[in-house]
Formats: C-alpha cells, sequence, structure tokens
C-alpha cells in the first residue's frame, strides 16, 4: 500500500511540476516594462489630472496614462534601447465650468476647443552601452483635437491618448529603422 501511494504521489509531483513548467513556458513576457519607464514628478502640482469615473483621485488617470506610454512607447523603442519618460503636468482636455449646478457638478468636464489637452513631460532614449541616443523635453498640445476622429469615443483619455501616440510616433519613428541599418 505505501509502495502504491509513493507512486501516485511521485507521479502527481511530476504532473504539477510539468503543468507549473508549461505555464511558465506560456506567460507571455512583457519586454516594454523592461525597456520604457514613465514617472510623474509631484502629481500633486499638476494643472489637472482627475477624472470620476476612472478613480476618486488622480491615481486612476495616471495609471491608464503610464500603461499607455509604456505599451505604445514599446512599439517604437528598439528592444536594445531604453525610454525614460518623466512627466511634469498634465492638463486634461476640457475644464470645469462654474456655471454647471448640480450635486456632481465638479466631476462634468466641459469640453471645448478653448481646452485642448497639454501635456509636458521630459524623455531619454539610451541604448545598450547606457549611451544617450536621444533627449528632451517636449510641451505637447493639440488645439484642433476635436476635429480628429479618435477611437474609443468612450474612452475619457482619448485625447490625450492620442496626442502623446502622435509625439511617441514623431519622436522615435526613426529609432528602429536607425538600429536596422
Amino acid at each position: 500500500m505505501n509502495a502504491l501511494v509513493r507512486r501516485r504521489l511521485e507521479k502527481g509531483c511530476a504532473m504539477a511540476l510539468l503543468l507549473l513548467a508549461g505555464c511558465a513556458a506560456a506567460a507571455p513576457v512583457d519586454e516594454s516594462v523592461s525597456r520604457v519607464s514613465v514617472a510623474f514628478i509631484e502629481p500633486e502640482k499638476f494643472t489637472d489630472a482627475h477624472r470620476a469615473e476612472l478613480a476618486p483621485t488622480s491615481s486612476g488617470i495616471l495609471r491608464e496614462l503610464e500603461n499607455f506610454l509604456i505599451e505604445t512607447g514599446a512599439r517604437y523603442v528598439p528592444a536594445d534601447m531604453r525610454l525614460s519618460i518623466r512627466v511634469t503636468n498634465i492638463d486634461l482636455a476640457g475644464d470645469f465650468e462654474l456655471f454647471h449646478r448640480g450635486p456632481q457638478a465638479d466631476q462634468l468636464r466641459i469640453v471645448k476647443d478653448l481646452y485642448p489637452p497639454h501635456i509636458v513631460l521630459e524623455f531619454e532614449v539610451l541604448d545598450s552601452t547606457a549611451k544617450v541616443v536621444k533627449t528632451g523635453k517636449r510641451d505637447l498640445t493639440d488645439i484642433d483635437y476635436q476635429m480628429r476622429i479618435v477611437y474609443p469615443r468612450e474612452d475619457p483619455l482619448r485625447y490625450e491618448k492620442d496626442l502623446l501616440r502622435d509625439w511617441l510616433r514623431a519622436e522615435f519613428s526613426d529609432l528602429k529603422s536607425r538600429t536596422i541599418g
């Protein structure tokens, strides 16, 4: 009886190890996490970065924008380079207007062409030897943001993401071609 129990136990352990190894091998490795880093410098001083439907504080918006920058930035930065982004101010598209009254008036963002999205950031791209390939500070805004077709329309940060996507494409699309040639 002991030998039978031991064999089943050994067989069960072997199966568990195989399953565990299979799961680890099948899990996708997100290389972008280590290639692109985002830091928000003094977010409490940002013009605004709060939206009621994302989180009670700005952390939901900042987390959403951080994930977007990491995922989208990885498309433009070669695998052997690192992109570091430091966001120093965020002013979301739209504004809260004083003449709107009601229990949630402070959560109602009015989007007009008067209030374009505005993001200020600094960046640095390092190659595999830690040599600076590109660096700079950008003051991003798009006064024609409402004339664009932006998807998904239900995304409350669609204008900011579109602004950041355009910047990433314009700023870093030449990096991939630099490493190929």
